[in-house]
């Protein structure tokens, strides 16, 4: 299964886990690692612009393209989340629930829906599973971000 990833060029090797374990996300508490990625390119594109000032927009961004094993994954639909999921700020329900099932190690990939667009998945990545080491990177590409997308 391929996944993509937009994020400072720097970091788009790491596969680690460590930007969300150091801030926290939507979907864990801080000190809690997991790789957000998303089902397209372009759900990447949004869940960044979600999730960025656009002041703080890099000028290296990469495209990262992932590759993972359709074994030891959960599906999570949106009956399956606490019921403020979609809320914003994030509530921490979700930062509680995530990082349950995240220390649990039972799943490398869980597929859960966006915030942004909920017919469409997001895919966090468990970096504690076992398998961890068959999240591979394929490719990185440079990406210009169009500041259309986001005006100030």
């Amino acid at each position: 299964m391929l996944v993509y990833r937009l994020g400072r060029t720097k970091f788009a090797q790491d596969t680690s886990g460590e930007g969300a374990r150091l801030f926290g996300g939507r979907w864990n508490h801080k000190l809690t690692p997991c790789l957000y990625t998303a089902e397209s390119r372009a759900l990447a594109v949004l869940e960044y612009t979600v999730n960025v000032h656009i002041d703080d927009v890099p000028r290296a961004l990469s495209m990262t393209v992932l590759e993972m094993p359709d074994q030891h994954l959960l599906t999570l639909t949106p009956k399956d989340l606490p019921g403020d999921w979609l809320q914003s700020p994030v509530p921490a329900s979700t930062k509680d629930f995530g990082t349950e099932l995240l220390k649990k190690a039972e799943y490398l990939v869980i597929k859960i829906p966006s915030v942004v667009i909920p017919e469409e998945y997001n895919y966090l990545v468990n970096p504690l599973h076992k398998d961890s080491g068959l999240v591979k990177v394929l490719s990185v590409h440079d990406f210009v971000y169009d500041v259309r997308i986001k005006m100030k």
